[in-house]
C-alpha cells in the first residue's frame, strides 16, 4: 500500500493561544456535499484555525487534505464511527486508520475500539447523544470516552441550538458534579456536523493549546481548556480569582476558604444572558447590554460551589456560548 500523503500535523510559528476549530465535518468522501477544498475555504472564511475530517466509517479523505491546508489551517485526521447504537468521533487517528463500526451496544466491542484510538494517541468523543434518528441516539455509557459533544449543528444552520442539544447539555451537566468529585470529568465540546454549504463553524470549539498542532489541540480539548462558540462573532473569557490566585476554563483554583470572584467577558451576544452554573444548577444570571459586549461578575466560594461553568444565551433562549467548568478547591 503506497504511503498516504496526509496533511501536516503542525502549523509552524503558532505558539500558545486560543484556537477555533470544528471537529465534526463531512465531505463528498462520505455523505457531505462539499469537497475538501470547499470545506477548507469555508473554514478560513469562518475564522477557524483547525478542523477535523470525520467521514463516516472511512479514511478515504485522509489523503485529500494536504494541498488545501497551507500555513494557516490545521487538519486533524479522524472518523465518525457510525455504529448501530450510536455515533462517536475518533480524533487524531493515524493516516489511513479505520476504526471498526460494525457492532452495537449488546456486542460488547466498544471498549476495544476506544482503546485502539487511545493507543494511537487519539481522542474519543460521544457524538450528538440525543440525535433523533436511527442509530444516532448514543446508547453506550460514557465510560471510556474522553469528551461529550453537547452541541451539534445537526444539519441546520437556521436553528443551530435545538431540543436535542438541550437534552445532551442537561445530561452532561447532571453528571458533572459527581465526575468532578471522583476526579475524572469529561469536557464538553461543540461541532457543526457539516454536510452542506453554510454550516461549518456553527458551532465550533475554542481551545487553549500550547501550539497549533494536532497533539496540542487534542490535549487542550482533553483537559477541558475550551469553550463552545455559536459563531465566530462570539467571544468569551471566564476567570475565577481568590486569595491572589486565578484560574481559567478547564483549570483548578485553590481557593480554600477565600471568597471566589468569577468574571465573564462576552462579545457578540446583544441583549444576551450570562448564566453561572454549579452543582446546584443555575446559581446566578446577569444581562448583557444591547451592544452585546459586556463584563459580569459573580461571587461564590468552595462551601457553595465545587465548580462553576458559564452559559451565554440569546434573548430567544438559544445558546451563544458555553464554557467548560473551572474547578474550585
Amino acid at each position: 500500500m503506497p504511503e498516504l500523503n496526509a496533511p501536516p500535523t503542525r502549523v509552524a510559528g503558532r505558539g500558545r493561544g486560543w484556537y477555533r476549530g470544528d471537529c465534526h465535518v463531512h465531505s463528498v468522501h462520505s455523505d457531505g456535499e462539499l469537497t475538501p477544498e470547499q470545506l477548507a475555504a469555508g473554514a478560513r472564511a469562518a475564522g477557524l484555525d483547525f478542523l477535523a475530517t470525520t467521514e463516516h466509517n472511512t479514511a478515504a479523505a485522509h489523503g485529500a487534505w494536504n494541498r488545501h491546508v497551507g500555513d494557516d489551517l490545521l487538519v486533524i485526521l479522524g472518523e465518525e464511527v457510525t455504529t448501530r447504537t450510536g455515533h462517536w468521533l475518533a480524533l487524531g487517528v493515524r493516516p489511513g486508520q479505520v476504526v471498526d463500526w460494525r457492532y452495537g451496544l449488546r456486542d460488547g466491542r466498544i471498549d476495544g475500539r476506544i482503546e485502539e484510538v487511545h493507543r494511537a494517541g487519539g481522542l474519543c468523543v460521544a457524538a450528538h447523544p440525543h440525535a433523533p434518528y436511527a442509530s444516532g441516539t448514543f446508547m453506550y455509557p460514557y465510560r471510556g470516552f474522553d469528551v461529550v459533544e453537547v452541541w451539534n449543528g445537526a444539519w441546520s444552520s437556521d436553528v443551530p441550538w435545538n431540543a436535542d442539544n438541550e437534552a445532551a447539555l442537561a445530561e452532561w451537566g447532571r453528571g458533572l458534579a459527581a465526575d468532578i468529585h471522583r476526579g475524572r470529568w469529561r469536557p464538553a465540546m461543540g461541532n457543526s456536523d457539516t454536510h452542506l454549504a453554510g454550516q461549518i463553524a456553527i458551532p465550533h470549539t475554542v481551545v487553549l493549546a500550547e501550539e497549533l498542532s494536532a497533539d496540542a489541540i487534542l490535549a487542550g480539548i482533553r483537559a477541558g481548556r475550551s469553550w463552545i462558540a455559536g459563531s465566530s462573532a462570539v467571544e468569551l473569557s471566564c476567570t475565577a480569582s481568590a486569595g491572589g490566585r486565578s484560574a481559567g476554563i478547564g483549570e483548578r483554583l485553590k481557593a480554600g476558604d477565600a471568597p471566589v470572584v468569577v468574571r465573564v467577558d462576552v462579545r457578540g451576544v446583544p441583549s444576551g444572558t450570562v448564566g453561572f452554573h454549579t452543582e446546584q444548577g443555575r446559581a446566578h444570571s446577569a444581562s448583557l447590554p444591547e451592544s452585546g459586549t459586556g463584563a459580569v461578575e459573580w461571587r461564590t466560594g468552595t462551601a457553595d460551589s465545587a465548580f462553576v461553568r458559564v452559559e451565554v444565551r440569546r434573548p430567544d433562549g438559544h445558546m451563544a456560548a458555553l464554557g467548560n467548568p473551572i474547578i474550585l478547591a
